[in-house]
């Protein structure tokens, strides 16, 4: 079987008639039917640490399927379905509506209450159909059955009907107990209004719900690892608003900067993109006050490197400590050894953690791949981020360690030839084929169509390492130390010397995205030269060149940037990486084409994302197609695409980021502010900034600029940090 980061097929559809309902809660996550059920042969289910734990939930009245009427999503983790009994023959309408109010949090909790309305008392026969087939998340993914040599047993005792698998060493169970409206165990006898019989896969009650009253049942699922019981977040018979994923929600909301602008789609996308950040939050038992960020749902509800990083790059206008979280626990897992398996090596950044048969809840029992190139100068960029951020020095200067590791990768590993590039080249078949953010085998391709091959040094690698370089530089100057400083000064001034030189198209006025084996240009014009913007790697001479290809028709569609340009071979607006459009790779390129003054521009690309966030509810996805606007008048959808999906997630936030021109540079003792912001928006006020232990509140309005709380000592500087270039 192939490793779960090298699958490259398409992964199982989730969607039925109607569309599907996803929750989630760190590492838990459940993914439904519109109407509440989980549907079995389908890829939906409840996963609690990359294992399916319940693979059938089906609920009949009178051996019908309800009707669905409303799904209703008022948390990540929690969701409410309304339905209605089928009608009885010549009835016109039925007096029987159903609420299943669904809560997800290392379990699942469901309380199902059905309300008559009719003048008598209605008698009906509920069942509830269940299953668990403890697939593999990735078989589930893959569209494979569960594994075949595993053992499953099942056992009913009093109101507990109990799963359990094993194959070989591996152990996991469920189990779902039953209990009444009054809190009491569903047994014989305990239900005055009604007898519960559970076997292998049934439960069954025939009630008799009064007229105009109604009668109410509670599921608890608790997941099983290796004998022993995940309580569940949410327990039958105890208020949910005391849960802890509720608890954490309140509390990350009271948080979260308040975006009170003119601007409805605006202010929706924004309050969609905290909510979802705060869902996507991985708490880790063994350090619990390290918080990290899942990737994405269905498939990524774990810890990805680069996609942490970026995140929490993103998310700093929200929380610097789910950067620092993000930090401290990458670097908890840094690379060791030389272990051509897992792609490790001395100082690299984990690329992915999965769980499997891990026997706990902590991310220590996980597996890990280190197949990224990306993620290892993205470390030490954020590091030197959060400093400017302002952000306790003992904390950040607790990591710096793992920063000059992760710098002696790039030196002894990274740049393996060296020529003064970083390189990736996957050390067995078992690895990733590509390993920049564009990951899918056929991701990186020349102008005519043809997939390159390993090893390249992609152009965002050599500007996230030129980041990098200046990141611990400035480190350096902190302190005192002129020889450090000088040295990575001097780094990062070749790096972008030779970049300009060596990896600038003249005759076509665009950057390659890589250079292959032979250091010849991988030729395609692509959206990764929006992240050597972001950097600053990019000479002011070449940055209008640049601007002008992302903002041109065969790259920028009205909704934001096409991941490959129209005029490429291999282009496909439905493809993963080769015409797609990704939020976060947009918002970064309006970042970089802020930082060389290019206002329009980025004013440009952050509407295009509001427009598409409002166009889908509110939330952007990991990606959609690449069809221009004058195409089709809505976004169209990808149909893998995770959602939520933490980059994507976090794009908004960035773009708030951008259109105010907030960059605190703490030690130094300043802070920029020059907003931007678009006629369209009227009026904008955030509050609640965290910078240096303060909350800083901002309002554009009417053309003047208004800053409060910024902390004692710190000069507020009114023009952009960034030189300014001509348009």
């Amino acid at each position: 079987m192939a490793d779960p980061w090298t699958f490259a097929g398409k992964p199982a559809t989730l969607d039925t008639v109607g569309g599907v309902v996803t929750l989630v809660d760190e590492s838990t996550f459940a993914i439904s039917s519109r109407s509440g059920d989980i549907i079995p042969g389908s890829a939906q289910g409840l996963f609690v640490r990359d294992t399916r734990v319940i693979s059938r939930f089906e609920l009949l009245i009178d051996g019908q399927r309800l009707e669905p009427l409303a799904a209703t999503s008022p948390d990540p983790f929690a969701a409410t379905f309304v339905a209605r009994g089928v009608p009885a023959t010549g009835a016109a309408d039925s007096s029987l509506l159903v609420f299943r109010s669904r809560y997800v949090g290392q379990g699942m909790r469901e309380d199902v209450t059905i309300h008559n309305y009719a003048s008598e008392p209605a008698v009906c026969l509920v069942e509830g159909f269940v299953d668990a087939d403890f697939a593999d998340l990735f078989a589930v993914k893959e569209g494979r059955a569960a594994d075949p040599d595993g053992e499953t047993w099942r056992s009913v005792e009093g109101n507990t009907l109990a799963i359990g698998y094993r194959r070989g060493g591996t152990n996991r169970g469920v189990r779902l107990r039953f209990t009444t409206e009054d809190g009491g165990d569903a047994e014989p006898g305990r239900n005055p209004r009604g007898v519960f019989k559970l076997s292998e896969d049934l439960v069954t009650v025939e009630v008799v719900v009064p007229a105009a009253g109604h009668w109410s049942g509670c599921v608890e699922v608790t997941p099983v690892i290796e004998s022993a019981p995940v309580h569940p977040r949410y327990r039958c018979g105890q208020p949910v608003e005391r849960a802890t994923p509720s608890e954490r929600l309140a509390r990350w909301r009271q948080r979260v900067p308040h975006v009170d602008t003119d601007h409805d789609g605006l202010r929706t996308v924004m309050a969609r993109s905290a909510e979802d950040l705060g869902a996507l939050r991985i708490f880790d038992p063994d350090f619990p006050d390290r918080v990290v960020v899942a990737a994405g749902a269905p498939w990524f509800m774990t810890v990805f490197g680069r996609d942490s990083l970026l995140t929490a790059w993103s998310a700093l206008l929200v929380d610097p400590d789910l950067a620092l979280g993000v930090l401290q626990t990458l670097a908890r897992f840094q690379g060791e050894d030389v272990d051509p398996l897992h792609d490790e090596q001395p100082g690299r950044i984990l690329h992915e953690m999965r769980f499997g048969e891990a026997a706990s809840l902590s991310l220590g029992g996980g597996s890990i791949y280190y197949g990224t190139a990306d993620a290892t100068p993205l470390f030490v960029m954020l590091l030197g981020e959060l400093r400017r951020w302002g952000l306790g020095r003992e904390q950040v200067d607790e990591l710096l360690p793992n920063a000059d590791r992760a710098l002696a990768w790039i030196r002894d590993f990274g740049d393996a030839d060296g020529d003064g590039y970083v390189e990736y080249h996957r050390a067995t078949s078992r690895g990733l084929a590509n390993q920049g953010w564009k990951d899918s085998w056929d991701g990186i391709r020349y102008a005519d169509g043809q997939v390159a091959q390993a090893p390249i040094a992609l152009c965002e690698v050599q500007a996230y390492v030129y980041g990098a370089y200046l990141a611990r530089a400035h480190f350096a100057f902190e302190t005192g130390d002129r020889a450090t400083y000088d040295s990575y000064q001097a780094k990062a001034r070749a790096l972008k010397r030779a970049f300009n030189r060596d990896f600038w198209l003249d005759d076509r006025e665009w950057f390659a995205v890589g250079l292959d084996a032979d250091k010849r240009p991988i030729d395609s014009l692509t959206s990764n030269m929006g992240h050597c913007l972001w950097t600053g790697i990019v000479d002011e001479d070449k940055a209008h060149a640049v601007a002008k290809r992302l903002l041109g028709p065969e790259m920028f569609t009205g909704w934001g940037i096409r991941t490959l340009a129209t005029t490429m071979g291999g282009y496909n607006p439905v493809s993963y990486h080769c015409g797609s459009v990704w939020p976060h790779d947009t918002a970064i390129a309006a970042a970089g084409l802020a930082r060389y003054g290019f206002e329009e521009g980025a004013q440009r690309l952050v509407m295009s994302l509001i427009d598409a966030g409002t166009a889908q509810g509110g939330r952007l996805p990991e990606l959609f197609a690449g069809l221009g606007r004058d195409e089709l008048a809505v976004p169209a959808g990808y149909p893998t695409s995770c959602s939520p999906q933490a980059w994507a997630a976090a794009s908004p936030l960035l773009c708030l980021r951008t259109l105010l021109r907030f960059d605190p540079w703490v030690p130094y003792g300043k802070t920029w502010l020059a907003p931007m912001v678009p006629e369209q928006f009227g009026s904008l006020r955030v509050e609640g900034i965290p910078l240096a232990g303060a909350r800083v509140d901002v309002e554009v309005r009417d053309g003047t600029v208004r800053i409060d709380g910024l902390p004692k000592g710190i000069e507020l500087i009114r023009t952009p940090r960034h030189p300014v270039t001509a348009v």
